[in-house]
C-alpha cells in the first residue's frame, strides 16, 4: 500500500481483529504490536517471536526489535513497567516523531496513557484508509476465493438437505433428527478444508429465518424455507466471502414461491442498477420498487418487522461490513473497483424468509461477478 505522506499514523492492534493492521503490514499476527509510518515509511515494533517472520513477509519498511525499545524504555522510565503506551513515547522522541493520526478503535487506554505522556494524537475523521474502498485486482481475486469458499459451504448444507429424509413434518439424516447446528457443523467443516474459517454461520429455517441475524437452531422441519448466510474468512489473505441462499425441502406453497420469486427479481433488478456513479440508495430504490410492484409490504410492529426491513447491500474485503453501503440513506455513488453485496429478503412469519445474497465488483458497466451458486431452491 502507497501511504499518504500529507500524514504519519499509529497503529496499536492485532491483524486478526483490525483490519487496518492487516492492510497496513500485509502481514498476519496474533497478538496487539506497535505500527506506525513515519516520513513516508512503515515500520513496526515486534518481538523476536515474529521478528524474521516479519522482516522476511511483511510490507514494513523496517523491523523494530521490540526487545531493544523495552530496554530503552525501562531506562528512560526507571523502576516503572514498560508499557505498550511508554514504549510508544519513547520511539516516538527517539524518532522525531511529529502529530501521528489513530484509527477511531485505538485502545482507549492506550490513548489516554499516551496523551498523558504529552504524544501528539489525532483521531482519523473516518476510515483510516478510506483507500482501501476500492479494490485492486488482487483483492478482488481474494474475495472470489473467499466467495468459493462460501459456495463450498453451501454445496455442504445443500447435500444434507438433498439427503434428508421427511418424517412427520421433520428433517432425518442417517436415522437421526437434522438440525440447524449439523448443517452449520457441515458448512464450516467444508470451509475449512477449502482453507477458510466461517464464524457465526447462518442456517435458520422457518420462522427463525424472518429474523435476518438469528443463527438457526434446533431441529429443520419439511416444507420451510431455510436461510443460508456463510461469510467465511480466508485463513491465508485475511478477505472475507459473503453470499446466502435459501433452500426448502419438500413442497413449497404458493406464497413461498411467491417470496422466493421476489426476492430473485429485486435481485437481478438491482444487479442491474449497480453501476459506477449510481448511489447505493439508488439501487436499494430499485429494490423497493420490485417489491411495491409485486405488492410485498413492510411493516414495523411491536413484536418486529415483516417485509424488506434491511439495507440492499454493503461492501466486502478484509472486513466483512465496511463501505460501501447500498441503502435508504446513502447518497454517495458508488465507485468503480469497490465490492458490494447484493442481498434483498423478504420476511413474513408463518410464510418463512428468504434472501439471495451475492458479491460484485462495480465498474462502469455490469458488475464482476465474485460470486457463483445456482439459485434452485425446491429441494424434492
Amino acid at each position: 500500500m502507497a501511504l499518504k505522506k500529507s500524514r504519519d499514523i499509529l497503529i496499536y492492534a492485532d491483524t486478526a481483529r483490525s483490519s487496518d493492521a492487516l492492510y497496513f503490514g500485509d502481514v498476519q499476527i496474533t497478538d496487539p504490536f506497535i505500527s506506525f509510518s513515519l516520513r513516508g515509511r512503515k515500520y513496526c515494533v515486534v518481538s523476536a517471536l515474529e521478528f524474521g517472520r516479519v522482516k522476511r513477509t511483511s510490507s514494513f519498511d523496517e523491523v523494530l526489535a521490540l526487545e531493544t525499545w523495552v530496554d530503552r524504555t525501562r531506562k528512560a522510565f526507571p523502576g516503572e513497567r514498560p508499557v505498550p503506551a511508554k514504549i510508544i513515547a519513547v520511539i516516538v522522541k527517539a524518532l522525531r516523531a511529529g502529530t501521528l493520526t489513530v484509527p477511531s478503535d485505538f485502545p482507549a487506554g492506550v490513548f489516554e496513557q499516551l496523551k498523558a505522556l504529552k504524544v501528539k494524537l489525532e483521531v482519523a475523521d473516518g476510515d483510516l484508509f478510506p483507500e482501501r474502498e476500492v479494490k485492486s485486482n488482487a483483492d478482488a481475486e481474494g474475495l472470489r476465493e473467499g466467495n468459493r469458499c462460501s459456495a463450498a459451504g453451501l454445496a455442504a448444507a445443500e447435500k444434507l438437505l438433498r439427503r434428508s429424509k421427511i418424517r412427520s413434518g421433520t428433517l432425518y439424516l442417517d436415522g437421526s433428527v437434522l438440525t440447524s447446528e449439523r448443517l452449520k457443523v457441515a458448512i464450516e467443516t467444508a470451509c475449512i478444508e477449502q482453507g477458510s474459517v466461517s464464524s457465526n454461520t447462518i442456517a435458520a429455517g422457518g420462522d427463525q429465518g424472518c429474523d435476518p441475524h438469528d443463527r438457526g437452531s434446533g431441529p429443520l422441519r419439511a416444507n420451510e424455507l431455510i436461510v443460508l448466510d456463510i461469510f467465511p474468512r480466508v485463513t491465508e489473505t485475511g478477505f472475507f466471502g459473503d453470499m446466502t441462499r435459501t433452500f426448502l425441502k419438500g413442497r413449497a406453497s404458493d406464497a413461498q414461491k411467491a417470496i422466493v420469486a421476489g426476492v430473485r427479481e429485486a435481485q437481478l433488478a438491482a444487479l442491474g442498477a449497480v453501476k459506477a456513479g449510481v448511489s447505493g440508495k439508488a439501487v436499494h430504490q430499485t429494490v423497493l420498487d420490485v417489491f411495491a410492484k409485486l405488492g410485498f409490504e413492510t411493516k414495523h410492529t411491536p413484536k418486529g418487522s415483516v417485509g424488506f426491513f434491511h439495507g440492499t447491500g454493503h461492501g466486502v474485503g478484509l472486513d466483512i461490513h465496511e463501505a460501501p453501503r447500498l441503502g435508504p440513506t446513502v447518497d454517495a455513488p458508488l465507485k468503480k473497483g469497490t465490492v458490494v453485496t447484493v442481498e434483498p429478503g423478504l420476511y413474513y412469519p408463518g410464510i418463512g424468509g428468504c434472501r439471495i445474497e451475492d458479491v460484485v465488483q462495480v465498474t462502469s458497466g455490469a458488475p464482476r461477478m465474485l460470486s457463483s451458486y445456482h439459485y434452485e431452491w425446491e429441494l424434492k
